[in-house]
């Protein structure tokens, strides 16, 4: 099997992106720290990178709320390495519509241009990992999967397309009287939800019995002194047959769904369950320990890229240590080495908190939106 390769960042311009008038950055193969004062356009920057992941903000914010004050769109233009396509652009408008180019071309499908930069994002925000809703976790599968299963990204787009006209078929049979036509509308959605549905739930149920021992021997790397666990939980994540065990769940569920106007059994309910020492870490886990978890299940997204694809992710480092003391900082660093490193962005207040690992890396000051070497 041939060694991978490190996605690469060559340029990054960018036009009216948050607090970010124009900026244009080049990147050399080990990347760059980014160095300033909080609220400066660090963390901007990051997001914009990580744009080229998703097609969308990595902080959840809207399209529209990307664009700086006054600007009527944004525009990220990038010029890669090592990946299908050498040159990838983004703009979005106020108005709602985006377009997206690789190499000058624009897609069939916006999905076809997911993952023109893979990169996986550290940074003290993923404390919400661990201590979130399941939502939270249910997201971080969806995207790991997704990015590197075409089939799963497939089975996920059918899923939610039926969930929504399920959803949308309860609200009509609860408003106009529960009419035998109007629940035979529900019943409809039911086939397609648990044959998809069952696809999600294999592949996530699959992942983590592939990673559990895995997160165990990180967490346990990292400085955790108590057996970290990692499982998959679900309605039907116990199931032999899992598509006929959610078929069943919808059918014994509906008229509880007619009253609530939600589809309550599926994936969508699903959770990722992080424990230590078989308690939910959620519960009893301390901010360190949860900080800890979380860069754990970042460094298997990465993990998991690289395997399904021969490709390294760029990895975004937004202050990702702060809170950490430095025993652990130092093994997470070394652990980031020992999996292999690519090309790294870091985004520190100030110089003398970069890393001794990552002192190598051309340094950006950031002020105001503007970057200078």
């Amino acid at each position: 099997m041939s060694s991978p390769r490190s996605a690469q960042l060559r340029a990054l311009a960018l036009h009216d992106f948050r607090n970010i008038a124009a900026a244009r950055l080049e990147l050399p193969p080990e990347g760059i720290a980014l160095v300033g004062e909080n609220g400066q356009g660090k963390t901007n920057a990051i997001e914009a990178i990580a744009y080229l992941r998703m097609l969308r903000s990595m902080r959840g914010a809207r399209d529209r709320d990307l664009i700086r004050h006054g600007a009527p769109a944004f525009h990220i233009a990038a010029e890669l390495g090592n990946l299908p396509a050498m040159r990838a652009t983004i703009g979005a408008d106020r108005a709602g519509r985006k377009k997206v180019t690789l190499d000058g071309a624009e897609p069939e499908k916006l999905t076809d241009a997911l993952d023109a930069l893979p990169s996986v994002s550290f940074s003290p925000r993923d404390v919400d990992l661990i201590a979130g809703a399941p939502a939270e976790r249910r997201r971080y599968l969806d995207i790991t999967l997704a990015l590197t299963s075409p089939a799963y990204l497939h089975a996920l787009r059918r899923y939610r397309g039926a969930l929504l006209r399920r959803n949308a078929a309860l609200r009509d049979a609860t408003r106009k009287g529960a009419a035998r036509t109007l629940v035979a509308a529900v019943a409809a959605w039911e086939p397609a939800l648990a044959e998809q549905g069952a696809i999600l739930v294999r592949a996530r149920r699959a992942w983590a019995a592939a990673h559990a021992a895995r997160f165990t021997a990180l967490s346990a790397a990292i400085g955790e002194t108590q057996p970290a666990a990692l499982e998959y939980a679900g309605s039907a994540a116990d199931a032999d047959d899992p598509q006929a065990e959610l078929l069943a769940q919808l059918e014994r569920q509906r008229e509880q769904d007619l009253r609530r106007c939600l589809t309550h059994a599926g994936p969508h309910r699903d959770d990722l369950v992080l424990r230590l020492d078989a308690h939910d870490l959620r519960q009893v886990g301390s901010a360190g320990q949860q900080r800890t978890a979380a860069i754990v299940l970042r460094m298997l997204e990465s993990a998991t890229h690289r395997e399904a694809t021969g490709v390294i992710p760029a990895l975004l480092l937004d202050d990702p240590f702060a809170e950490l003391d430095r025993r652990r900082t130092a093994r997470i660093l070394a652990l980031l080495e020992e999996e292999g490193v690519g090309q790294c962005v870091l985004c520190v207040p100030r110089e003398d908190e970069i890393p001794s690992q990552f002192t190598r890396l051309q340094r950006w000051s950031v002020r105001a939106g503007t970057f200078t070497r």
